[in-house]
């Protein structure tokens, strides 16, 4: 018995009860071969309204039917032919040319056929078995630029939440962005819906590696065959891969929808610093500002407002130079000591998550320096010292009976011995969680210094390397250069050195290079035996050994190491970041621990003991931007600024064109909006089929046009 075939055009309209989510109803047409009742092809359209101008079809047939078209009046002299006119005249009421009205039907069936956009759905692309449905929106600062009258990231929201009101009532979802997840078990999409309305931007960044690492724990943790993951996203080349992970992609069918703004430009605050280590009260302080701009300029002016403590200080206005950057010095003065918060924003009105930079500064600091020189005062300390009134120096020689515990800095200058009681004093004050920085002398009793130096760690000097050279290397990541300049210039010029102790450390002194040269050897190390900090340089703080002393990090250095052990007195913290920010707080216990107070919240941040006191992981406990008290039962208030991470601000966004190329493969969909916010695929057809119709479209048109060429349609002439 032969299987009989019969076409089924089957509309489905599902959950449409108005007229804007039609827009987004699933309509296709099926063909169906009834052998073994089973389906063997479908077709879907991706804008099914265009189906709606088929009824057009009937503006030809009513041409035809009616024959819409001028006679000319003839005016005979005999009506013996009248019999032959009413003849004629009921033939031309009847279907003329037939092949000619066919031709101009199915010319306007391809071409509406061809904008509604007929595509094979492809069947792995449903949802089957026990698969996780993956909802991923990215709410990082560059999703905040617009589109339109809405941003990128509300239009985001309003596509992923007409794909969550389509779902079937039984269909579980996860939905992710880059705030740290409540929970991670799948809800319905009502309560997906309602946790979509509440998300709102975030102050950090995940990269897709980390979604998809998510996503793949959750597959093993729910026992799921798999995941759907549907990522709305600008994607930035900063957060998003270039190429696909196999690891990462196995099991999932990954959904991308691109919801951006191609061409746009940003106006950004990069960083902002203090020209002075310390806050002067009643004098004008400086505050160095560098903005960046990336992609044209806006129209509109740019100026750089300056506040403290909510009053206006300063403005400037910004020029950028052929590198699209600026920087601004801004003066202003204080009233009255304590903590300050420096806000510094710019006007610009396309992306607003960078426009403001954020810094607390404590005036009156008065950092407690003791100098003990084996013989005669260096002036190049003096100089140092004296440049900002918030450091209190005094110098003794270097047998002094004064007491250690009440200074931030001890500075031995041209040591060349070290007796047991200098050693103690060393080691205590090490204990204490103090800084101790040794410049050498050149003409050291090396055998006393090493025998020091075996009762406070595992340091020794084990030559004099006495050739002149210059540091080749400078650590910036190691806790002395890290947070003290903004940026070290381009080119700078590392300090030299006529001779040099070589030194030898154990594993427990902690050491950590700072200032090398080229042979590995040490100009300045750190070492971190106990609690505290011990500095030690090579040579001489002498004219005659090198020139460490008047080189470019000589002052910032001697502030950082006396600022290390009694906390920064200037704070502008990175949202998200690890770096932690220290904080002198003797005893610390579960009793005395820190509370971090601002923009409604009470959280004890991240921390743990260091050196003399605490290290706190503020960046990773705080996600939203602001001035934050940090505090605790047995110390006073500090504040804490907290910047947005403008990792985001360059705004580089892959080439689509590019992704679609690195990211294919059966299990990878780009999807596309249709200028509403309907979502649509662009990948769900090896071949699209409305390039097939608009062909056919061609074609009928080339065959009407032949046949009026032809003479097919000829004049109705009344014959005489």
């Amino acid at each position: 018995m032969k299987p009989k075939i019969v076409i089924a055009l089957l509309i489905e309209l599902k959950g449409v009860k108005s007229f804007d989510k039609v827009l987004a109803a699933n309509i296709s047409c099926k063909v169906k071969l009834r052998s073994h009742n089973r389906y063997i092809c479908s077709v879907s359209f991706l804008y099914p309204l265009f189906l709606l101008a088929g009824f057009t079809i009937a503006v030809p047939i009513l041409i035809h039917l009616f024959n819409l078209r001028r006679y000319k009046t003839v005016f005979f002299s005999n009506t013996r032919f009248l019999k032959n006119i009413q003849l004629r005249s009921q033939k031309q009421s009847e279907v003329r040319y037939k092949w000619l009205l066919a031709l101009r039907i199915l010319f306007l069936l391809t071409l509406v056929l061809a904008f509604a956009k007929p595509f094979f759905p492809n069947k792995e692309n449903k949802n089957s078995g026990n698969r996780l449905q993956v909802i991923y929106v990215d709410n990082s600062g560059s999703m905040s630029v617009k589109k339109g009258a809405r941003s990128v990231f509300e239009l985001a929201k309003e596509v992923a939440r007409k794909q969550l009101q389509k779902a079937n009532p039984n269909d579980k979802f996860l939905l992710l962005s880059n705030n740290p997840s409540i929970s991670f078990q799948p809800i319905t999409a009502e309560k997906a819906i309602a946790a979509l309305h509440e998300m709102d931007y975030s102050a950090t960044n995940k990269s897709a590696d980390k979604i998809l690492n998510t996503v793949q724990s959750l597959v093993q943790s729910e026992a799921a065959e798999g995941a759907d993951v549907y990522y709305y996203s600008d994607f930035q080349q900063q957060s998003f891969p270039q190429m696909q992970d196999a690891a990462l992609m196995k099991g999932i069918r990954f959904y991308g929808v691109p919801i951006r703004v191609n061409e746009m430009s940003n106006v950004y605050i990069d960083t902002a610093m203090l020209t002075s280590p310390n806050l002067q009260v009643a004098q004008s302080n400086k505050l160095v500002v560098h903005t960046k701009l990336t992609g044209d300029a806006p129209k509109e002016s740019l100026v750089l407002q300056l506040s403290i403590n909510g009053q206006v200080k300063s403005a400037a206005s910004i020029r950028f130079d052929d590198k699209k950057e600026s920087s601004d010095t801004l003066s202003f003065q204080v009233s009255k000591a304590g903590w300050q918060q420096i806000l510094i924003t710019v006007n610009d009105a396309n992306v607003k998550f960078d426009d403001s930079f954020r810094i607390t500064a404590r005036s009156s600091s008065n950092l407690s320096i003791l100098v003990l020189n084996q013989t005669q005062p260096n002036p190049y300390l003096q100089a140092a010292f004296q440049s900002y009134e918030g450091f209190q120096l005094k110098q003794e020689n270097i047998g002094s009976a004064t007491e250690w515990k009440d200074y931030n800095l001890i500075v031995l200058n041209a040591l060349t011995q070290m007796n047991e009681a200098l050693s103690k004093k060393i080691n205590d004050a090490l204990n204490n969680g103090q800084s101790i920085c040794v410049f050498p002398g050149k003409m050291a009793d090396i055998n006393s210094i090493n025998s020091g130096l075996s009762k406070i760690t595992d340091l020794q000097i084990t030559a004099v390397d006495t050739a002149n050279q210059q540091a080749s290397a400078l650590q910036e990541g190691s806790d002395l250069v890290k947070n003290i300049f903004e940026r070290i210039p381009e080119n700078v010029q590392l300090p030299s050195s006529s001779w040099h102790y070589v030194l030898e450390a154990g594993l427990a002194t902690n050491q950590q290079s700072i200032l090398s040269f080229r042979n590995g050897n040490l100009l300045l190390a750190q070492y971190s035996p106990t609690r505290g900090k011990l500095y030690f340089l090579t040579t001489a703080a002498d004219i005659t050994s090198g020139n460490f002393q008047s080189s470019y990090f000589f002052v910032p250095f001697l502030y950082q190491m006396a600022a290390q052990s009694r906390g920064s007195d200037v704070f502008a913290v990175t949202s998200g970041k690890q770096t932690p920010v220290y904080l002198p707080l003797n005893n610390a216990d579960e009793r005395n621990m820190l509370h971090l107070y601002g923009n409604g919240i009470d959280i004890i941040p991240s921390q743990k003991p260091s050196g003399s006191g605490l290290d706190v992981f503020l960046g990773q406990s705080v996600q939203q931007p602001g001035f934050y008290t940090l505090t605790s039962s047995s110390k006073d208030s500090i504040a804490i600024a907290v910047n947005q991470d403008n990792t985001e601000s360059q705004l580089d966004l892959w080439d689509m064109a590019t992704l679609r190329k690195n990211w294919n493969g059966k299990d990878i969909h780009w999807m596309e909006l249709d200028g509403t916010t309907h979502l649509t695929t662009e990948t769900t057809a090896a071949f699209p089929l409305w390039k097939v119709c608009v062909i056919l479209a061609l074609i009928m048109l080339a065959a009407e046009t032949y046949l009026l060429a032809a003479g097919l349609r000829k004049q109705t002439v009344a014959p005489r």
